[in-house]
């Protein structure tokens, strides 16, 4: 039986050689698709570079091509280019590939190609960051970060005590760098509101004084705008002027109303007995003493004192009225969290010299 042949016919001299390099050039070009272009051939050994990732799909939506992968090259005095980048989708994907790094020196090795695919509709810019609480505070106008109303707060021991610097606060005289002591007061509202967000709102001591910014008395209704006010959960402590001093307690949430909150939206009542809050006013907002030690010398003196009127931020046995029931015993800086009876300082019947605060606007 005869042998088959297994053999080819031998080319001519130098043939082998020029078809091999034929080959690697040209078999690493991939071609352009409708669609997402097909991946790149590897670098030749030291004569030519090899070529990078697929074209451009032609249609929109069509992805990138994928990474060339340009191997070294090895061949002396040769520096075999990496592959070149995917290049971007059609239309709808516009994502770009990253671009392969280069060939080294003579009997080096060539980089890997790292071209990536289109990416699928990506946003033309990236969007702008989400803003933190404060901006998000000043975009709304001194809103809290959260969004919700907030008009009004009772001043809390925490915040009194920081800010005077003092365990037993500021007492009667709260000028807090001010000329004067409802200057200060209003810096104080102000100070506080900003802590929890709410700075860019204009806030108001809810303080009556002898002797006002027009020389005559000034009467803490009528510094506090016209409303309607919310406390720091949004709840509504009184729709107008009208509807805050028609009653003991003002005409709003019920729930908040029996417990005046903080600039934290927490109630005195939980620290004990703790519901004086200065005012130096009756009930219906206005000066009640034309005598200066009962308004602790317009606020500015942390001695002496007497008739300083102060309301209730909660109702007690002792009367309901959330702005005149009883004199605090004196403007000296004290805190008590129970009734003390035949004590002097301005928290001697339980509290801490606390005030109100309004903003002007809701």
């Amino acid at each position: 039986m005869p042998k088959s042949r297994t053999d080819a016919l031998p080319l001519p001299p130098g043939a082998a050689w020029l078809a091999a390099a034929w080959l690697l050039a040209v078999g690493c070009v991939a071609s352009s698709t409708d669609g997402e272009g097909t991946a790149g051939g590897n670098g030749g050994q030291g004569i030519t570079a090899g070529s990078g990732g697929a074209s451009a799909g032609d249609e929109p939506g069509g992805s990138g091509g994928q990474a060339g992968s340009g191997n070294s090259g090895a061949g002396a005095g040769g520096s075999a280019a990496g592959g070149s980048s995917g290049s971007s989708g059609g239309q709808s994907g516009e994502g770009s590939g990253g671009s392969g790094s280069g060939g080294a020196a003579a009997g080096g090795s060539g980089g890997n190609g790292a071209g990536g695919g289109g990416g699928q509709n990506p946003d033309p810019e990236p969007e702008d960051p989400t803003p933190d609480a404060g901006s998000a505070a000043s975009d709304a106008g001194g809103a809290p970060g959260d969004g919700k109303p907030f008009s009004f707060f009772y001043t809390s021991l925490d915040a009194m005590r920081r800010l005077s610097g003092s365990q037993n606060g500021f007492g009667g005289d709260l000028r807090f760098g001010e000329e004067t002591g409802l200057a200060g007061a209003d810096k104080i509202c102000q100070t506080i509101a900003a802590g929890v967000g709410a700075g860019g709102k204009t806030w108001r001591a809810f303080l009556s004084v002898v002797r006002g910014p027009e020389g005559g008395p000034g009467h803490a209704i009528d510094r506090i705008g016209e409303g309607p006010w919310y406390d720091r959960n949004g709840r509504l402590i009184a729709m107008n002027k009208a509807d805050l001093i028609a009653e003991d307690r003002p005409k709003g949430d019920p729930q908040t109303v029996s417990d005046l909150p903080d600039e934290n939206g927490m109630g005195a009542r939980a620290l004990g007995d703790t519901h004086d809050a200065i005012t130096g006013s009756n009930r219906e907002g206005r000066l009640r003493s034309n005598n200066l030690a009962s308004t602790c010398q317009d606020w500015t003196s942390a001695s002496g004192g007497n008739g300083v009127g102060a309301g209730h931020s909660w109702p007690a046995n002792s009367g309901r009225s959330w702005v005149q029931v009883h004199a605090v015993p004196g403007c000296t800086p004290s805190v008590n969290l129970t009734f003390t009876p035949n004590t002097r300082g301005i928290g001697g019947y339980g509290g801490w010299g606390g005030f109100y605060c309004f903003a002007l606007t809701p």
